[in-house]
């Protein structure tokens, strides 16, 4: 069972799947694959090669799978993906990524991207991820689980955007942003670990405990950065969430907010 409205124009070349809803005046493009219990609400605008999870939901006048806004694009085949259980609120844009970037923008499961949000190409975004209205990501950006960004941010290309991450609303990030931190102002800096979300994220006293401890080496203490992970290695090392800021940093090639 399916329903499309009788002004939508499907290609008949899509794939849709069963319990699939189209309303008016939105138009399905070829090389489309819209799975399972996908609502498409009206006037939106799907462009393919584009894979649509199931239980995901499409707000009136969205637009993705376009063409990546990219100089060195020369009509290669290049997708979209997108998991399951998204929410696309009003006139949010998703392209399709590019040959040089590795040809797919890939968005994980269970996100929210409220009214006007944009991924650039090549960007990935993980799972349970919220983009309040007008959050912008620049090409070949990373966006890890857990992360918020506030309304209107901007995140240069090429940078990472860390796990339980929190952005303040206007932020403009050009460096990566820590994991379990709070970064916010033009350009970003960090004021330290997003203790509230994490408490309500289910996080252990224990775990904030050692984050805070190790924000504290880093953003407060007389060390470089280098100086400041030995020290958080040193002294927290068995505690996982640590692990994982300190892994972060290690890998940064633009790196990191402070």
């Amino acid at each position: 069972m399916m329903s499309i409205h009788p002004t939508a124009i499907v290609s008949p070349r899509a794939e849709i799947g069963t319990n699939v809803q189209i309303g008016p005046f939105s138009v399905i493009g070829a090389e489309v694959v819209i799975e399972d219990n996908v609502e498409i609400g009206p006037h939106c605008v799907i462009e393919g090669p584009t894979r649509i999870g199931r239980e995901t939901k499409c707000f009136p006048f969205v637009s993705i799978g376009q063409e990546p806004q990219d100089k060195k694009y020369k009509n290669e085949r290049t997708e979209l993906i997108i998991g399951e259980r998204n929410v696309l609120r009003e006139y949010v844009t998703l392209h399709r990524g590019t040959v040089g970037g590795g040809a797919v923008t890939r968005i994980g499961n269970d996100n929210l991207l409220m009214v006007q949000a944009h991924i650039a190409h090549d960007c990935t975004v993980g799972n349970h991820v919220i983009f309040a209205n007008g959050a912008s990501l620049a090409g070949h950006v990373t966006v890890e689980d857990h992360a918020t960004l506030g309304a209107y941010v901007g995140v240069h290309q090429f940078c990472r955007v860390g796990r339980y991450a929190f952005l303040g609303a206007f932020s403009v990030v050009v460096k990566d942003a820590l994991p379990f931190a709070r970064s916010v102002g033009n350009h970003a800096k960090c004021y330290g670990p997003n203790t509230v979300g994490l408490r309500r994220a289910g996080f252990t006293t224990e775990d904030i405990r050692s984050i805070e401890r190790a924000f504290r080496l880093l953003l407060n203490s007389k060390l470089n950065t280098t100086q400041a992970v030995e020290a958080i290695y040193n002294e927290l090392g068995n505690s996982l969430p640590v692990q994982i800021l300190t892994d972060f940093i290690k890998s940064s090639q633009r790196g990191v907010t402070k």
